[in-house]
């Protein structure tokens, strides 16, 4: 759909909408929109249409569009729409590098301000819940960890597991300690980082005020949650899925082994779909498992030996693995955005996540006449907004009602 297709649905709509009675108070100029759902639901094609009307500027909220070259198994826009629609935060670090949280803020920060600065408003993008927490809960006073700790804890964690940097928390920060199980590796080094830095347990770093960015009072925050129908999402994510592997999934896994030296432990090869295929590379003893930095790293086995099934159950094996992981990283951004729906009007929360059985579920449903949705909430959260929807449209026919 062209530039002016885009612009002419949204201003019909807004004539519909104005008719239904919808909240008409156009988006104020410090505007920031946060268009929240999870994985696959469609908010890239929304994001577009924005883009055309010539108000806003994109900025990715996804983890795992931050790295170059992985592209098919992250569902990124294509070069030639990254050229008509561009987005920031995509594509600015190699696989091999790290991007904090805090990176991320800073970043956000700093673009907001600029986007403000060309009279555009920023529409934050994705589905990276831990993004969106930072934005709207905000960041504990926990520093980023040095270089120089980061690798001496994690040369320690290779010479003697991570069990034993688990010993050491329950020693140096019981609390935490009890909160993570063995297998989650990456938290437990983080902890154990943060202690060696210095000096003071994660827990009590955590228990310190937190500085949200969406609580600056001179910005106007407006989130749109959409939760839609899980069988509806579910069968979204399969075709994606199949859409991906047929595209070379596989092969751009491979593809990036060869051109960085990368290891099973990091970030970017821990993104859902990468990490079932290193598994299965590991499992699999596939050539390509060599080109892995210290390839001798744990790997989930679930019960599967890849030596007694033929290569395409393996195969299968893998590519069902991909899915149940998919599909559990959208029912966790489900969760999140529950609560984050229910911090702001908890009424709200079970409209906005009823499977919808007919059509009569969709009149029942009654999009907020006001800015926000109940006294307290306006109290509590002043330039913060946040309104569930069923379906990425029915976020759009509110978003264009205020255009």
């Amino acid at each position: 759909m062209s530039v002016v297709d885009h612009s002419t649905k949204l201003a019909s709509d807004k004539t519909i909408l104005s008719k239904q009675g919808l909240p008409k108070t156009p988006l104020p100029k410090n505007s920031v929109v946060c268009l929240m759902a999870p994985t696959a639901s469609g908010k890239t094609s929304l994001a577009y249409e924005l883009y055309d009307t010539g108000r806003f500027e994109i900025i990715s909220v996804d983890s795992a569009l931050i790295y170059k070259d992985m592209n098919i198994g992250t569902a990124k826009p294509t070069s030639e729409e990254l050229s008509q629609y561009p987005h920031y935060l995509v594509d600015i670090i190699d696989p091999t590098d790290t991007y904090s949280v805090a990176s991320f803020v800073n970043d956000v920060e700093r673009l907001i301000e600029e986007i403000h600065g060309r009279n555009k408003i920023p529409l934050l993008v994705g589905g990276t819940m831990m993004y969106y927490m930072a934005l709207f809960d905000g960041l504990s006073a926990v520093p980023d960890t040095d270089t120089q700790v980061r690798e001496e804890v994690d040369q320690w964690r290779k010479q003697q597991g991570i069990e034993a940097l688990h010993q050491y928390l329950q020693q140096v920060d019981p609390i935490i300690a009890e909160r993570l199980p063995l297998g989650d590796t990456q938290r437990i080094t983080r902890a154990v980082e943060v202690y060696k830095q210095t000096g003071k347990p994660l827990s009590e770093w955590q228990k310190l005020p937190k500085q949200a960015l969406s609580n600056n009072p001179e910005q106007y925050w407006l989130g749109l949650a959409v939760m839609p129908d899980r069988a509806w999402l579910h069968e979204r994510i399969e075709l994606r899925l199949q859409l991906m592997w047929q595209q070379g999934f596989f092969e751009e896994v491979i593809n990036l082994l060869q051109q960085y030296q990368l290891s099973a432990d990091m970030p970017s090869m821990r993104c859902v779909g990468y990490r079932q295929v290193i598994d299965y590379l590991l499992l699999a003893d596939h050539p390509a498992a060599k080109l892995l930095v210290n390839n001798g790293e744990a790997v989930e086995n679930k019960g599967l030996t890849v030596d007694s099934l033929d290569d395409a159950t393996a195969c299968q094996d893998m590519k069902n693995k991909a899915l149940y992981a998919t599909r559990q990283l959208a029912k966790r951004q489900y969760t999140w955005l529950r609560n984050l729906v229910a911090s702001f009007d908890p009424s709200n929360v079970e409209l906005a996540n009823a499977d919808q059985q007919d059509s009569n579920i969709t009149d029942q449903r009654q999009l907020p006449q006001t800015d926000t949705l109940n006294t307290s909430a306006q109290l509590d959260c002043g330039n913060k907004v946040v309104h569930a929807f069923a379906t990425i449209t029915e976020a759009k026919d509110y978003l264009s009602s205020r255009l």
